[in-house]
This record gives structure tokens, C-alpha cells and sequence, in this order.
């Protein structure tokens, strides 16, 4: 496809699915239950860790999460008693288990004890380094500081080894993008949406190649980084506007 094709084409579907008819079907459903900045980063977070499967299933699950959290995340992450992040233990989603939620709000409570909430220090890291990479490896690393399970680890993938942190990097585009269409949240503004890397799925990654934006043929961070890289050179502002585009056309088999 030609170049000038390719771009139009990119446009369009991005018009059509980044809108807020796209909020309710999507993940991001969990989080736009709240309006205040600590709700919607833990909220955010905890549906971005969650999110593989099937969609409907894992906005099921995520919505019953924030029951679990008496739909009030920041205050319970911070309050919540021993016994109280005991109820947690019954909830499960595939791998992601009860015992898993809760080692994960004490991991997000110390976080706010020491930095004073998710995205302060994201925007901290980001702010000392100039680099996402950076970033994603550092929250990691600061995440898993405090004591936890071996197995808790599979559930925030590593930079490090390779991985294409499709959830981490979903996540932080909800938390950086902002723009009139309402759907990403724009709450971490000290960070340009020029920095954010794709969230490379099966989806998006199928159209990406489907459309010659992406040669590497695992879904990896070099593929990451590569799809990344060609989207800038049609919006080098806001390159991940087109995970709209290539996810929501994979999702509705564009290609079929």
C-alpha cells in the first residue's frame, strides 16, 4: 500500500474507534467508573493486569474486582485492614488469582508510601530518564520491591527479557493520551504522549504486518519498538492514537 493510502487508512479507522462507543466494550470500562486521579491509576492498573482473554470476560472481572474493592480503590489500597483484604481471596481471573490481588494492593499501598501513588512515580522516573523503556523496566522493579510470591511476577511482564508489556503499555496510554475523544484519561500530563510505546497484541500486531508496518514476526519489544517507530513517521506526537486503528480493525476482522 501506497504510503499516502496507508495513512488515510490509518485515519479513518482510527476515527471510527476512538470514540466513546469504544469505552464500554474495552477494559478501559473498569477505570471510567471514577473521576478522581488515585481511583483511576489503581483502577487502571489492576484491569490493565488482568487484561487477556476475552474482552467481555475481562471487563466482567475487572468491574467485580472494584466490588471486591468496595468500588472505592484508592481509599481501600490505603484503609483496608487484614481481614478486609482477606474477602479479596475468592476472586480469580484465569491466572490472575485472589491471593495474586492481594499481594498486589500491598505492592500499590507501598508504592503511595513511598512515592505518594502510581503515577508520581512514573512521572518521577520519566522526568529523571527522558525514556519510557526506562520507565517500564523501573516500575517494575519498584513494584515488586515490596515481599510477594514468585508467581506474582508472571503477572507485570519485563522489559528486560524481552517482553512486549502489552498491559503495561496499554496502561500507561490510558494514564498519558489526551485528546477531545474522551476515551484515554490524560491524568500523568508531564509526560508527552510522544514517549509511549504500542501495545502490540495478537490484533494489532496481525494488522500491522497485514498492512507492512511491522516485519518482526513475534510479538516481542524489538516488534515494539519497531511498529512504534513506523507510526511516528505518521504522527510523531502521538504515535499510539493508532493502537485505535489497528486494534479495533483486528477486533472486528477488517482484513477478513
Amino acid at each position: 500500500m501506497e504510503r499516502e493510502a496507508l495513512y488515510d487508512l490509518l485515519e479513518r479507522l482510527w476515527d471510527r474507534y476512538d470514540r466513546e462507543e469504544f469505552i464500554a466494550d474495552d477494559p478501559i470500562a473498569v477505570p471510567h467508573r471514577f473521576t478522581s486521579r488515585d481511583d483511576r491509576e489503581i483502577a487502571g492498573f489492576l484491569a490493565a493486569t488482568i487484561a487477556w482473554g476475552s474482552r467481555p470476560v475481562i471487563v466482567r472481572n475487572g468491574l467485580r474486582m472494584m466490588r471486591f474493592l468496595d468500588d472505592a480503590p484508592c481509599d481501600f489500597v490505603r484503609n483496608a485492614s487484614e481481614r478486609e483484604l482477606a474477602t479479596l481471596a475468592p476472586f480469580v481471573h484465569r491466572t490472575f488469582n485472589g491471593g495474586d490481588l492481594i499481594h498486589f494492593i500491598r505492592a500499590i499501598r507501598a508504592m503511595y508510601a513511598r512515592h505518594g501513588g502510581l503515577g508520581r512515580f512514573v512521572e518521577a522516573s520519566y522526568a529523571a530518564t527522558g525514556d519510557m523503556r526506562r520507565v517500564l523496566a523501573a516500575f517494575r522493579e519498584e513494584f515488586f520491591r515490596t515481599e510477594h510470591p514468585a508467581r506474582c511476577g508472571k503477572h507485570v511482564s519485563s522489559i528486560e527479557r524481552g517482553a512486549s508489556c502489552k498491559r503495561l503499555c496499554m496502561y500507561f496510554r490510558w494514564m498519558v493520551r489526551r485528546d477531545e475523544r474522551g476515551v484515554d484519561f490524560g491524568e500523568w500530563r508531564t509526560i508527552p504522549p510522544a514517549a509511549l510505546y504500542m501495545p502490540l497484541d495478537l490484533h494489532s500486531g496481525t494488522m500491522a504486518r497485514a498492512l507492512g508496518l511491522l516485519g518482526r514476526r513475534q510479538n516481542d519489544w524489538r516488534a515494539v519498538e519497531e511498529l512504534t517507530a513506523a507510526l511516528r513517521t505518521f504522527d510523531a506526537g502521538d504515535p499510539v492514537r493508532y493502537d485505535f486503528a489497528l486494534f479495533g480493525a483486528g477486533i472486528d476482522g477488517f482484513l477478513k
